[in-house]
């Protein structure tokens, strides 16, 4: 099987699977516990939180709350950080920002949405004429699950501060940690990160958060874990995975981003043309590649796929059970373009020959698509 929907989910490295696995059969320990097998899983923790700040932030400046997954990193920015006036965020958000968003309405604070470019990129101007004094928090995704267009969030958060210094600001960077090169600016108070995406397990994600952002209030009451920030006791083996994960993606990020970035252009070179029109744009991730296949269904031939062992995706697996992508169609693309989407998502894994044999079945299955 050639997988290429590693945007999904990716395959655990065995690296850091070996690594840690003391921390599942030896080191099992509650980390609260006061014993020494405690005490050492509770270390094993803060050296994980030391290991994976220090991958884009400086110590002195974030701390690191590990949560259950991105999606509730993302809840907890969103829901604690956006509780009074309005939250601005974009139509390109994850589910887990764009529902949550949705939801504040109920809450008594008014969400406000920018528009998209065609390749998936917030549109900055129209962003930033939503933000006003009553902006209480802006959120904007780093890279794009759907297309892998990059926001500079940095220069994003630098001018949503001009405009409004009291505005906190957060970023969905499940897609960017450890794929492309991120160093979080005194202007980014909340960053969301996920285990999963990077070779560890799923399970595990976490929230970077500037230590100077202000009072952001727990998501989950109970024990007071996580400096009284996440209760619940901490998954430990998920914990160490991340971080053996982390220290083996960052090892080798610009050498996997430069070699990826051909790999993607090189998918791109072997598709036909006449069947399939490309949507990603050339200087996004070099771990996504979106495409249509006009006219055609993109579940379809996803299942074709699947039957010659090449697995791809559909856009994200999150909004797998919509007709089209909420964040596609935003970007102004019609249903014909909609319906033949298919994301090719790649990981340090993934070969050239890999590439040419799943762009040759791409080529098939449209082919053989008007037979079926």
């Amino acid at each position: 099987m050639i997988y290429l929907d590693n945007a999904a989910t990716t395959r655990p490295s065995e690296g850091a699977l070996a690594r840690a696995e003391h921390y599942l059969t030896q080191c099992f320990y509650n980390p609260s516990a006061l014993y020494h097998g405690g005490i050492e899983a509770h270390r094993m923790i803060t050296d994980a939180r030391r290991v994976l700040l220090s991958c884009i932030a400086d110590s002195s400046s974030y701390d690191l709350i590990f949560t259950s997954c991105g999606t509730e990193a993302d809840n907890q920015a969103i829901f604690g950080a956006g509780r009074r006036g309005n939250v601005v965020t974009t139509a390109g958000e994850h589910a887990a920002v764009y529902e949550s968003c949705k939801e504040l309405k109920n809450r008594g604070v008014e969400p406000r949405f920018a528009p998209l470019r065609a390749d998936g990129s917030v549109d900055v101007v129209a962003l930033l004429s939503l933000v006003d004094d009553k902006t209480s928090l802006v959120s904007v995704i780093h890279v794009s699950n759907e297309t892998g267009a990059v926001n500079d969030i940095a220069a994003i958060a630098k001018l949503v501060k001009q405009k409004n210094p009291r505005t906190v600001f957060h970023s969905d960077g499940v897609q960017a940690f450890g794929k492309i090169p991120v160093r979080l600016t005194k202007e980014i108070d909340l960053y969301t990160v996920s285990a999963h995406k990077i070779g560890a397990l799923k399970g595990t994600g976490a929230l970077f958060r500037r230590k100077t952002c202000g009072t952001l209030p727990p998501y989950l009451y109970g024990g007071g874990q996580e400096g009284g920030m996440r209760s619940g006791t901490e998954n430990v083996f998920g914990i160490s995975c991340f971080r053996y994960a982390a220290e083996e993606k960052f090892a080798t990020l610009a050498q996997d981003g430069s070699r990826l970035a051909d790999v993607k252009e090189l998918m791109w070179q072997q598709l036909d043309h006449k069947l399939f029109s490309r949507i990603s744009p050339s200087d996004g991730s070099p771990y996504i590649l979106t495409v249509s296949a006009r006219g055609k269904r993109g579940e379809a031939l996803q299942r074709m796929l699947w039957d010659k062992d090449v697995a791809v995706g559909t856009g994200s697996a999150c909004n797998s059970k919509k007709p089209h992508s909420r964040v596609l169609e935003a970007c102004g693309y019609e249903d014909d373009v909609l319906s033949g989407i298919l994301r090719v998502s790649f990981s340090p894994r993934t070969t050239e020959e890999d590439v040419r044999i799943a762009a040759e079945a791409m080529n098939e299955a449209a082919r053989q698509f008007g037979g079926l």
